[in-house]
């Protein structure tokens, strides 16, 4: 095992500059979140127990004097059931055309079934990585034998045991996508982290906290829309919405006397404290927009197709 965390050197190498797109697949709920969260240092993607909860393409930058990696965390791959979901895919599509390296994550704890990728990951030309995740779950032993059945089963340039909770192998990640990185000037900033703009994380963390508490289809037939975003010298003020898709959910996220919204409302009002730095003050609301999830003009409001 490594160290845990990533180091990201800041020291003059004197050799030439890499940069590249570093793209991440695999199916719902493998950890392809808590990858790039710790490889980049920063909560870009909200994570829960929960499947489909990346519904967006996310960017995250990883920065160091002579290297630039823009690493983009893809919505867990699925056969889609409607329109939303096939929004979802395109960005997985677009992963597989624009890489420089590809990654693409198993879980070993499960009987995992990639063969809805594995063809296309096959006949990607860039250098590939096969991260085999979960692995704090597995003995030494265990963790031996999952990686001989998947180099025996699926063709790439490096296999990866690592532990993505614990940060086991995370730095000997890091150090691989490097390697593999071509020489290239930056396509960012050099103090960006995201291509995201502020307001689309204050909507994942709102949703985040959806996902943690209610059940059965509530938070996959929700999506959360910021209004109004007004940073202050000491506080941020913020209006969200809590669009469902359905009139029987809205009493179900108010909660009796307002107490479910309540709870959101907190605990959402505390992680984007400390995700911005400074107090924040956020009013929620919910309304319903029903079939919003088929409907092309909120899906393009919303980002999912151009």
């Amino acid at each position: 095992m490594e160290e845990q965390g990533v180091q990201h050197s800041e020291e003059e190498a004197g050799g030439k500059h890499k940069a590249g797109f570093v793209n991440i697949i695999g199916k719902p709920n493998v950890g392809k979140s808590t990858i790039v969260n710790a490889l980049v240092g920063e909560k870009l993607a909200i994570i829960t127990s929960k499947a489909q909860t990346t519904r967006h393409r996310i960017i995250g930058i990883i920065n160091g004097a002579d290297f630039q990696i823009v690493i983009s965390d893809t919505p867990g791959i699925m056969k889609p059931a409607y329109k939303l979901q096939d929004s979802m895919m395109s960005f997985v599509k677009t992963a597989f055309t624009d890489a420089d390296v590809m990654l693409a994550v198993i879980d070993v704890t499960a009987d995992d079934d990639i063969s809805i990728f594995e063809d296309k990951f096959k006949k990607t030309k860039v250098p590939k990585i096969l991260i085999l995740n979960k692995i704090d779950l597995l003995s030494e032993e265990e963790t031996i034998l999952a990686l001989k059945k998947w180099s025996d089963r699926v063709e790439a340039d490096e296999y990866i045991p690592v532990s993505a909770l614990k940060e086991h192998n995370i730095q000997r990640l890091f150090d691989t996508i490097l390697k593999y990185l071509p020489e290239a000037a930056p396509y960012y900033d050099k103090d960006a982290f995201t291509d995201r703009p502020e307001r689309f994380f204050v909507s994942e963390i709102v949703r985040e906290k959806i996902l943690i508490h209610y059940k059965q289809e509530i938070p996959y037939s929700v999506e959360v829309v910021v209004e109004a975003f007004q940073e202050e010298e000491t506080i941020i003020r913020m209006r969200a919405v809590i669009f469902t898709n359905k009139k029987s959910h809205k009493p179900i996220l108010i909660g009796k006397g307002g107490k479910m919204l309540k709870r959101v409302g907190t605990e959402a009002r505390k992680d984007m404290e400390q995700f911005f730095g400074k107090k924040v003050y956020l009013e929620l609301f919910v309304k319903v927009k029903e079939n919003w999830r088929e409907d092309d003009n909120m899906l393009r409001n919303l980002g999912y197709i151009s």
